[in-house]
């Protein structure tokens, strides 16, 4: 069975965290689980959850101040790490191997391990301390993952939006999945060539000249009632 570690940090966007060990649950993946202390926080503040139903998501959880859990030593083997969020003082002490608590000592020790260690960096808009703590953690063997959102999957909720990042962090780790419609798929390429027959607009091409929305996701703009 694969072992994945997942860490939850304080940033907006816990139901991403959350939305990942759910789907983990369901697979044969053992799943280990640490929680920062705003997170906690935030997973009330944010959603419907508690921490008590989140941690029944995962296999093992952590205390965030126990330095010595097991997965603290490189010689626990894992697949990877994912900070799903991650908020920017997070991304700081794993940028600068500053292992004050166990989140940041996995991270730490993923990076050191040469294994996989995805960063869900939660903010906006970055300035450039942010951008360089990114481009450090990158240097040192991380991929950073912002939640940004991808259109040509034709996301119709809230949900949708949700459930392509986390299938984006599943990629990472070659992990199956079908929460998203992929670039390609039978789905997009069967709503675009259903666009055009509606429309007559070529997808393939820019926007008509003149045309100010997007012939898609977007409704014609209401005519002007007043005479020209």
């Amino acid at each position: 069975m694969k072992r994945l570690i997942i860490g939850m940090s304080g940033a907006t966007g816990a139901i991403y965290g959350i939305r990942l060990l759910e789907v983990l649950s369901k697979l044969d993946i053992e799943t280990h689980l640490v929680i920062s202390e705003a997170a906690q926080k935030t997973i009330g503040m944010e959603t419907p959850w508690n921490v008590k139903q989140v941690k029944s998501l995962a296999h093992t959880c952590y205390d965030n101040r126990n330095i010595g859990a097991n997965i603290a030593s490189g010689s626990f083997l894992n697949e990877g790490m994912v900070v799903i969020p991650c908020a920017i003082k997070t991304l700081s002490g794993i940028a600068n191997s500053y292992n004050d608590n166990l989140l940041v000592r996995a991270a730490d020790v993923t990076i050191k391990e040469k294994r996989k260690l995805v960063i869900v960096a939660r903010e906006t808009p970055f300035h450039k301390g942010h951008l360089r703590l990114m481009m450090q953690a990158a240097d040192l063997g991380a991929t950073i993952l912002p939640p940004v959102p991808a259109f040509y999957c034709l996301p119709q909720t809230i949900d949708d939006i949700i459930n392509h990042l986390v299938g984006k962090v599943l990629d990472i780790f070659h992990i199956e999945h079908n929460l998203f419609h992929r670039w390609g798929s039978y789905e997009t390429e069967s709503a675009m060539a259903a666009q055009e027959k509606n429309e007559g607009v070529d997808m393939a091409k820019e926007w008509p000249e003149g045309l100010s929305y997007h012939p898609i996701y977007s409704d014609p703009p209401p005519k002007d009632p007043r005479p020209q």
